[in-house]
């Protein structure tokens, strides 16, 4: 008797992202079908081959594989015990449509570094965490697409004072957090650009600058004797778990142990 298929999916709060799909199929295949998103693709363990626009292709653990908007394709294990992926539904407006041949010519990308990014925006999204982290990770991964499926370099440059106005933003709404999207709509610049410039200037990405001085505040209500749980949330943090686990991280010992 086949094993039963593994099945998780939902919809994250961050812009531009329609679907998060995780996925254990033993013996499932996929008919011809078509998928009104970009689909980002990861296997884990075992491997997939695939019709698209006419073409076999495969997809295996060390690609990434994007599939484009309304094109068709199926799907099926090229292995006996099934395969197991992860998938990220991108909507239309975080790529370039004029993009899509390319996508359906190449859909195999072999770079590590965007397979990282991608895995690590998986975790992102696995666990309650704060919006800015994964709208930063998508941008970054978003553009590293644009620039596989173009062929042309991405612009770096220093901009010194577009990274400093972001810290003071991000300064100013520790406790209440604020968007990838909406720091960029303050600032006047593009979202990646913004991840990048910050990045390289301060050496860390705006999630993690927010959350250590959030770690920062709770430290300091702690100090002054507030409890554990309400110091979470009034430095910004869901509740005492969301604290604890960026304060060990940060800290080396848990809240509570602190405090004492």
């Amino acid at each position: 008797m086949s094993a039963n298929p593994e099945v998780t999916a939902w919809r994250p709060p961050v812009a531009g992202l329609a679907e998060v799909f995780h996925a254990h199929f033993p013996d499932h295949a996929y008919p011809m079908h078509t998928h009104d998103a970009w689909t980002l693709l990861l296997i884990d363990d075992g491997a997939v081959r695939f019709a698209l626009d006419r073409q076999e292709h495969g997809a295996i653990r060390p690609l990434v594989t994007l599939l484009p908007p309304h094109v068709p394709h199926d799907g099926r294990s090229a292995t006996p015990h099934g395969f197991r992926k992860r998938v990220l539904y991108l909507d239309t407006t975080v790529l370039d449509a004029a993009l899509a041949g390319r996508a359906a010519d190449h859909p195999a990308l072999p770079d590590p570094l965007l397979r990282r990014r991608v895995h690590q925006l998986h975790e992102t999204l696995t666990r309650r965490t704060e919006p800015l982290e994964a709208e930063s990770r998508l941008s970054l991964i978003t553009t590293r697409l644009a620039h596989h499926l173009s062929r042309t370099e991405p612009v770096t440059r220093r901009d010194r004072p577009l990274a400093k106005r972001l810290r003071g933003l991000l300064d100013a709404n520790v406790r209440s957090g604020l968007t990838l999207a909406s720091a960029a709509a303050v600032l006047g610049a593009n979202p990646a650009h913004l991840v990048r410039t910050f990045s390289r200037e301060y050496g860390i990405a705006p999630h993690q600058y927010l959350t250590g001085r959030r770690v920062d505040l709770a430290r300091r209500l702690l100090l002054a004797g507030v409890p554990a749980a309400e110091a979470a949330t009034a430095a910004g943090f869901y509740d005492q778990s969301h604290l604890t686990r960026h304060f060990k991280r940060l800290v080396g010992v848990p809240p509570g142990r602190f405090a004492r």
